[in-house]
């Protein structure tokens, strides 16, 4: 017996020692002294498309010409239509050690990645290198200088002090108007609405006729107002507010009393049908292009679905009613001090043991910053490019200027979403990220979507429901459990050393018991 126990001490320490230090040696990266053109390398990148055949046409095109600069990098595309899925498909290959190269993702999303160890390159020293960085000397194309990128985009990909990420697009959520419908109820158009001024407005369109039909088209249906991601509106709200959300330590506020009285309002709006969401109602851009909805508020990327002639129109030929459509930014508290939320992709290099294949995964990241890469894919949907260096090109300043020339490449109302953001930028705003932050992003959605489906429910929405509703939200995405939540902090999930240690030691004292057991009912017998 105690040859056994002293057997299972022994092995307690040396699993100890393996628990804590891992099973493989850390990946710190280190920028080598030169790339090697005489080895072949073969790199991963996993990008999202909104099933736009023209951003796929992009990264084929980007791949080719970067292939043909680096004929030594092969570059492997695979295609998500989601961003979710992305994310899910790299938490799962971490522990496979088989992530991409190079992956289109968001902070948030980073921010969990590097629960994992050794996961994410950080890219402060990348940037700088003088021979392989931004603008460097050994780069093989006109890669953008690290001032040329716009700061407030890549301020947003730093994370805890370090640059996790390279900008790749950016939008912002704009308030599509049906300004046919808006001057035939009386109003004025404006420059920027408040919300208050966009729920009367949305309400005075809910009147009827005797037999049911809006007065405003004619029709059975009629949303007013639509919101697409309620996580940005409720986000947007309480930075217009400047009202508690969370902070960089990940200190959720997002439970507060100004948060209750912006879902009173909103619950107001949903009774009267007034005000819905996607995720109730639908895509916007239908109801938009129906003629049976007035403010739609959706990304400026989502411009090519927006409007009676939209490139991307979703709903058959038959039920589109002609307006015309104009772009306004979303709604504010106060118009002397507008916000509003700046989104879109950012890419991350991922650690491998080959510090030659990150320099490659690098080199092809930096290359879709570039202008052909940027100006193209600009072009694609109501994103704008991340550089001043495209930004202000004779190429992407032509392509502005012929905004409303023909309805697909130069739609308007495509090119109006866009220059509104490149006019904003000092006006956005992004939240703190941590790990943990993607959660609290669902669960700022989840209030409104809830209050929402209470409200279709005829649940009386006061102050007990609500302090439920925080509960029940704050239970479902585990933010009693996240970092700076009641001093408690989310470490991640236990690295495989020590679930092995752990199960080992079950597995030893398990024996131990059963030996301890047998021996002594051999001594009673």
């Amino acid at each position: 017996m105690r040859k056994v126990f002293i057997l299972s001490l022994v092995l307690l320490a040396c699993l100890s020692l393996w628990g804590c230090h891992g099973s493989k040696e850390e990946r710190n990266f280190a920028i080598p002294e030169e790339f090697d053109h005489s080895r072949d390398f073969e790199i991963t990148f996993w990008a999202k498309n909104d099933t736009n055949i023209n951003q796929v046409n992009v990264y084929k095109k980007a791949i080719a010409d970067f292939e043909e600069i680096y004929p030594n990098i092969t570059v492997n595309l695979k295609l998500y239509t989601d961003y979710s899925r992305i994310y899910n498909d790299v938490i799962t290959n971490i522990s496979t050690d088989t992530t991409p190269n190079v992956c289109i993702t968001y902070p948030d999303h980073i921010a969990t990645y590097l629960t994992g160890k050794d996961t994410v390159v950080k890219l402060d020293e990348l940037m700088e290198d003088e021979r392989y960085g931004f603008g460097g000397s050994e780069v093989a194309f006109d890669s953008p200088k690290k001032d040329e990128i716009v700061k407030e985009f890549l301020d947003e990909c730093k994370i805890n002090g370090s640059y996790y990420a390279i900008p790749f697009m950016r939008s912002s959520e704009v308030l599509y108007i049906n300004k046919t419908y808006v001057e035939k109820l009386g109003y004025p158009i404006k420059d920027i609405y408040t919300w208050d001024e966009i729920f009367e407005i949305s309400e005075a369109a809910m009147a009827k006729d005797e037999e049911g039909n809006y007065l405003i088209n004619g029709q059975k249906v009629l949303i007013p107002f639509i919101y697409k991601s309620t996580d940005n509106m409720m986000i947007s709200m309480l930075k217009q507010l400047d009202a508690p959300y969370s902070d960089e330590t990940g200190k959720i506020g997002v439970f507060s009393d100004t948060t209750k009285q912006i879902l009173f309002e909103i619950a107001k709006h949903a009774a009267t049908g007034s005000f819905s969401t996607f995720k109730i109602s639908s895509y916007p851009a239908n109801f938009l292009n129906a003629g049976q909805c007035i403010f739609a508020i959706d990304s400026t990327a989502g411009a090519t679905w927006m409007g009676c002639d939209a490139p991307l129109l979703d709903i058959p030929e038959d039920k589109i009613v002609r307006f015309e459509t104009i772009v306004r930014p979303i709604p504010q508290y106060d118009i002397s001090d507008p916000h509003m939320i700046s989104q879109g992709p950012s890419l991350c290099i991922f650690n491998k043991e080959d510090p030659q294949e990150v320099l490659a995964s690098w080199l092809f990241g930096q290359y879709l910053v570039s202008n052909d890469v940027q100006i193209g894919y600009g072009k694609t949907e109501g994103y704008v490019p991340v550089t001043y260096k495209a930004q202000e090109s004779d190429a992407y300043r032509d392509y502005i200027s012929k905004g409303g020339e023909d309805d697909n490449e130069h739609y308007y109302v495509k090119i109006d979403a866009a220059k509104l953001l490149i006019e904003n930028t000092e006006n956005t705003f992004v939240t703190p990220v941590f790990n943990g932050s993607a959660s609290l992003r669902d669960a700022a959605g989840n209030l409104i979507e809830s209050t929402c489906k209470a409200v279709r429910r005829k649940e009386k929405i006061d102050d007990a429901f609500i302090e439920k509703l925080y509960s029940d939200t704050s239970s479902l995405y585990h933010l009693d459990q996240s970092s700076g939540v009641a001093g408690k902090k989310d470490l991640g999930p236990l690295p495989e050393g020590s679930r092995i240690l752990l199960g080992t030691l079950g597995i030893t004292w398990a024996g131990i018991a059963i030996y301890y057991l047998k021996t002594n009912i051999l001594k009673k017998k």
